[in-house]
This record gives C-alpha cells, sequence and structure tokens, in this order.
C-alpha cells in the first residue's frame, strides 16, 4: 500500500491545495508515481473527470493535482463533493454522481456513512495502483464540533495511516498561536500522527522567525520543516473565498501595461457563483484585468463581461435583476460571454426552475440577450467534450476544434435560428456569446480571438502574447521545494538529490 501524507490546515485558505499541487509535482518529476486525494470537498469549482465507463465530477484542486501529477484525474481523487447551492443546503456528489440535496443535519444524519464507505474504497483503489498519496485536509483539523465525523481530516488520517503536515498562513497573523492551539486541540492519537509543520505566505526575511520558530519546537516536539513565501503560481482557486466579498470590487491580472495597452473584463459577483476558473486564462494573459464586479454598481467599467457559472442560476438571475446589474448589461456595447449557468441566463426565459432553484419558481424571464430558452431538467449532463468551433460575435476568427467539460442540468435550445460558434448548442449574436464549454478559454484558438475582439472594440493596442509561461504546476512545486528535503525523504522517500528511494 502507499505511503501517505495529509496536508491539513489551521484554517481554510491557508495553501493546503497549492502544497499538495506541488509535492505533486516535486515527487512526479523524482519518478514517485503519486496521486493526489481529498475525501471530502465543499466546493462550486468542479471539473468533469472518468468515472468508471463514464463521466463524474470532482473538486477543481484535485483535478489540478492530477495534472500536476501527470495522472489521468478520475473521480476517486475526491469522491465525496458537496456543491452548496444555499445558506444551509449543498448537493451531494458521491463517486462522481449527484444523488440529492440535503441540508447539513440530513447528510450526517442520513449519508455521512455512506460517504465514509465512498471515501475509504476509493482511497484503497488509488493506494493500490500509486507508490505515494499526497492527501488534502479540508478547513482547519482542529473543528472539536466535527472529530466524531471529519471525513476530509481526522477519518482520512485514520483509515489512511497517513503522517500530517500541519499548514498555517502567516498573513493572517498569530500564525504561532494557530499551530499550536490546532495540535494541542486534536484528538491524541491524530497529534501523534503530525509529523511536521508548516508556515505559508510569508513576506520578508525567514531570519526573523527564527525565535519563534524554535520556541514552537520545545513547547510542541514537532519540527518546522519550512517556511513557504507569498507566492501566487497561478493555480485555480478551489472556492470562493478567494474571490472579493459581495459588494466589493477586485481586479486581478496584469498590471504590468498602460492604459492604451490593457482592457478589463468584467465579472458579476453572483451570490452561488461556480466554476469561475473559467476566468484563470483571460487574467493570465498580457494586458488584461478580471474585475469581479458587486451586483450593486453604478456601473460596469469593464470593455467586457463574462457571465460565470452558478449553482443556482435562477436565484442569481433573480438577484442580477434585483441589483440593476441587468440594466448595464442592456446597455452595455462591447462583448458578452455567458458559460453554463450565465448562458442560461442570457436567454428569454427559463421554466421548470424549480427543478434548480431553491425558490419555488416555475417560470422565470431571462436577460433576453440571446433568442433561446431553457428549461430545467432533473438529470444532470455531466461530461468533457470536444467541439468544432467556427467562431462568430466575441469569437470571430476562431477555428478548429475546443475541449472542455459540462455540468448542468438545463436544456437550452434556439427559439429563432442563430449563429452556433461551437458546436455544444451555443448562440451568438454580434456581441453576445453563450455556450455550455466550462474551460472555454483554456483553448488558445478562442482565448485569442476573444481577446482580440475586445481589444479591438476598445480601441487598444493589444501587447504581445507572452512566451514560454512559466507554467504553475512548476511554480507550485518549485515553491514547496523549500520544504526540508530530509523531512520529504523521512516522510515520502524523497531525498534532497531528486532520486527515489525507498521510504
Amino acid at each position: 500500500m502507499a505511503e501517505t501524507l495529509l496536508v491539513a490546515g489551521t484554517a481554510s485558505h491557508v495553501g493546503k491545495s497549492t502544497v499538495v499541487a506541488g509535492l505533486c509535482r516535486l515527487l512526479a518529476d523524482a519518478g514517485v508515481d503519486v496521486a493526489p486525494f481529498k475525501a471530502q470537498n465543499m466546493s462550486n469549482n468542479a471539473r468533469a473527470v472518468v468515472s468508471g465507463d463514464d463521466w463524474g465530477e470532482i473538486g477543481v484542486s484535485q483535478y489540478v493535482q492530477a495534472r500536476a501529477a501527470g495522472i489521468t484525474p478520475t473521480t476517486d481523487l475526491n469522491p465525496v463533493l458537496l456543491k452548496p447551492r444555499g445558506d444551509t443546503e449543498s448537493q451531494l456528489v458521491l463517486d462522481g454522481e449527484a444523488v440529492g440535496h440535503y441540508d447539513a443535519g440530513s447528510y450526517y444524519e442520513r449519508h455521512w456513512e455512506e460517504a465514509l464507505e465512498a471515501a475509504v474504497d476509493a482511497y484503497n483503489r488509488l493506494a493500490a495502483e500509486h507508490e505515494v498519496i499526497v492527501a488534502e485536509g479540508a478547513g482547519s483539523i482542529a473543528e472539536i464540533n466535527l472529530h466524531d465525523r471529519d471525513l476530509a481530516n481526522v477519518e482520512t488520517a485514520r483509515f489512511a495511516d497517513a503522517s500530517v503536515l500541519l499548514v498555517g498562513d502567516i498573513e493572517r497573523g498569530g500564525v504561532f498561536a494557530s499551530l499550536y492551539g490546532t495540535l494541542e486541540l486534536l484528538p491524541e492519537d491524530l497529534r501523534d500522527r503530525v509529523a511536521g509543520t508548516l508556515i505559508t505566505k510569508f513576506r520578508g526575511d525567514p531570519t526573523l522567525l527564527e525565535p519563534g520558530i524554535e520556541e514552537l519546537e520545545s513547547l510542541t516536539g514537532v519540527p518546522v520543516v519550512g517556511v513557504l513565501p507569498y507566492k501566487d503560481p497561478g493555480l485555480p482557486a478551489e472556492d470562493s473565498v478567494s474571490l472579493p466579498p459581495e459588494g466589493q470590487r477586485a481586479v486581478r491580472g496584469e498590471d504590468d501595461y498602460p492604459p492604451a495597452q490593457s482592457v478589463t473584463v468584467g465579472v458579476p459577483r453572483l451570490p452561488h457563483i461556480s466554476n469561475f476558473t473559467d476566468m484563470e486564462p483571460l487574467r493570465n494573459a498580457p494586458g488584461v484585468r478580471v474585475a469581479y464586479l458587486p451586483l450593486y454598481t453604478p456601473s460596469l467599467d469593464a470593455d467586457a463581461v463574462v457571465i460565470p457559472g452558478t449553482k443556482n442560476t435562477v436565484d442569481d438571475l433573480l438577484a442580477l435583476k434585483a441589483a440593476g446589474f441587468d440594466e448595464h448589461l442592456t446597455a452595455f456595447e462591447g462583448p458578452i460571454v455567458g458559460i453554463c449557468g450565465g448562458y442560461q441566463m442570457l436567454g428569454r426565459e427559463i421554466t421548470n426552475a424549480a427543478v434548480e432553484s431553491t425558490a419555488a419558481h416555475d417560470r422565470v424571464e431571462g436577460l433576453g440577450l440571446l433568442p433561446v430558452k431553457t428549461r430545467f431538467q432533473s438529470d444532470k449532463a455531466v461530461r468533457q467534450t470536444t467541439v468544432s468551433v467556427e467562431g462568430t460575435g466575441p469569437i470571430a476568427g476562431a477555428t478548429g476544434r475546443a475541449t472542455g467539460y459540462e455540468i448542468h442540468m438545463g436544456r437550452t435550445t434556439q427559439l429563432t435560428d442563430a449563429a452556433e460558434p461551437l458546436d455544444d448548442g451555443s448562440t451568438a449574436t454580434e456581441s453576445v456569446l453563450g455556450t455550455y464549454l466550462h474551460g472555454l478559454f483554456e483553448n488558445r484558438a478562442i482565448r485569442e480571438a476573444f481577446l482580440d475582439v475586445v481589444f479591438e472594440r476598445a480601441n487598444k493596442e493589444r501587447p504581445a502574447t507572452a512566451e514560454n509561461r512559466e507554467s504553475p504546476y512548476d511554480a507550485a512545486a518549485a515553491l514547496v521545494s523549500d520544504i526540508d528535503s530530509d523531512w520529504l525523504a523521512a516522510e515520502l522517500g524523497y531525498p534532497a538529490d531528486g532520486t527515489v528511494s525507498p521510504t
């Protein structure tokens, strides 16, 4: 069976996903057969991956980590996925398949044992096929109110017989207290499994931390195995914690270009936003900024708009209208792209809406920017797909083939003849495109065509496309290479000279 390391955290958003991805790439580059794993994930950023002879959903971080490890992503990497669709309710996805919507009480009372069984079975399959498993915990491992049902942390450490690397984020402040307090609150058997702690997101001179590190190690007996600098390797974010709070505008992307060579792509900050990782290829393009816009905004102040996916299309559409954002879109003269739920919003109507919405709406009027209608159905489309491209409108000039994935419950049909630039049921006018293809802008031809249109409509000169941009997987590996190599050798068989040796 595989050696297993659980990367656990003192809190959410401390860098666990990045550390796992970096370790997967570091080990894979050294010739280790490694796989990522997360028993239970809560995220609306999902990917369609292999599930037996079909397709299923996993959290985007495990997809990214699989790519870093150089293996085919499957649903075994994330057997339990919870996709929030309201304040108290989530869709439960087991082994890639959606099985229903439940509040927290119902999940723990009726489905947790089933989820645990799915997680154990998935782990055992992975452990039989790979030398090393790098597992990711969820949130904080010290949630003492959940220790009897903490699938991603406590149960994973136990059923995987895992060593634990505890990660604390110094940018939040109080990192020594967080690490010490977390260790003190762990059940004794888990405390004994903690082989090291790791400090992330540090800015400045690491030697300033040495007195604190020495005292922490003296108090706990657990070594601090690294201090990682504050650096974003460019990996997709797992959840909306990484986004600005609702009501705040935040801009991400290139800042090194003058106004005459830069554009802004506006993205409405939907209450139930999902798969916003679709924007990552845009924000990484030279001269492009992605601005997450509050729905209550006085103006769009953007050169193009992309309406992202959402776990709750109807309620987010109603929220968008209530804020008056629909009026901004109607008056907007630049390119508009809607992906998945965003596509559904752009049509004239949505019917059978109660299937998807937490509110009992049967028919909801759309934004009316595309001549289509959407009807929700109980069965869910989940698949990877390759489509033909004959670009028009916002992606004019794009041709060839494009790959991506679909995750949706609605079925959209055209009400009048209109252009279909991608043969996935997409629809386009001169300025508006709607498509179900997630990963749209990961396709170079489509991304380049879209940005050409955006810069041209904005009457700005587009800067040259950067060549040889560093892989985010390699950047993550470089980041975690600061972890003590002797410690990695002891825990996972990864020695300092980069060659493989048995644990």
